[in-house]
């Protein structure tokens, strides 16, 4: 079973920044993607972010040039740094990471959640 764990998310004004967390633990033998969506009430969930195991990254064309995401092989961590913030980024924001466990089975593990809300 693979659990992430996210933190970060809060309460900040347009033009802030904030910096999400997402740590995977349990029967992890590989990560090859981690990504971050983020979902609006009444709307569905987009992507954000994505990296892969080779350090290829896309953006949502809305985040670009203000975000960035990075991971921590080491530590099966992936971060998420958002600057100049705007309203329209208010969301819940959740982690996902395809790869397969140590019993060599692949898995798709998303996050709980955590919210970003920018104020105007």
């Amino acid at each position: 079973q693979v659990r992430l764990v996210e933190s970060g998310g809060g309460l900040v004004q347009a033009g802030g920044s904030l910096r999400l967390s997402c740590a995977a633990s349990g029967s992890i033998f590989s990560i090859n993607r981690m990504g971050w969506y983020r979902q609006a009430p009444g709307k569905q969930r987009d992507l954000v972010a994505a990296i892969s195991s080779g350090g290829s990254i896309n953006y949502a064309d809305s985040v670009k040039g203000r975000f960035t995401i990075s991971r921590d092989n080491a530590e099966n961590t992936a971060y998420l740094q958002m600057n100049s913030l705007k309203p329209e980024d208010t969301a819940v924001y959740y982690c996902n990471i395809l790869g397969y466990s140590s019993l060599a089975r692949a898995y798709d593990a998303w996050g709980q959640g955590t919210q970003v809300t920018v104020s105007s």
